[in-house]
């Protein structure tokens, strides 16, 4: 039975790290965001990015160190953050496609910047909710990799 209840709460345990360090991740870059388009008038993609930095950073270190922390040390650590800026590289283009767009959009319509800036955060934080279980997936699989006895 121990064999079957170990993997199951190991898996688990990983994936409310990984959710929690999402939290964090997002936190970051809601604000850094929603600051950087509606306080210091920068567009909707470079608010974009610099959300996405904002919460890229802390959410890698999170996630390598915290979420699978039970995985041992990477015996390939630049393949390692190659796949993860990878994979967020494309996360991150996908979101300054769509805040972009919706921006474009809703300019004429929506006149007040916060109003804008919240909206964007909006679609900034629906993009990443869509990515987030895919996101999990590949991570757990290629890269961070499994533990020994996964294997």
């Amino acid at each position: 039975m121990t064999e079957i209840v170990a993997p199951f709460a190991q898996r688990y345990g990983r994936l409310l790290r990984y959710a929690a360090g999402s939290v964090v991740a997002t936190v970051c870059s809601e604000v850094a965001l929603i600051a950087a388009y509606g306080l210091f008038d920068a567009d909707a993609q470079a608010a974009t990015v610099v959300g996405w930095v904002a919460g890229a950073i802390p959410n890698y270190v999170l996630n390598q160190r915290w979420a699978w922390r039970d995985r041992g040390k990477s015996d390939k650590p630049l393949t390692e953050a190659a796949w993860y800026w990878g994979v967020t590289a494309v996360t991150a283009t996908l979101a300054i496609l769509a805040t972009s767009g919706v921006d474009s959009v809703v300019s004429g319509h929506i006149t007040g910047r916060g109003d804008r800036a919240v909206l964007l955060g909006g679609v900034y934080l629906a993009v990443y909710g869509v990515v987030f279980v895919v996101k999990y997936i590949i991570f757990d699989r290629w890269v961070f990799g499994r533990t020994p006895e996964e294997a």
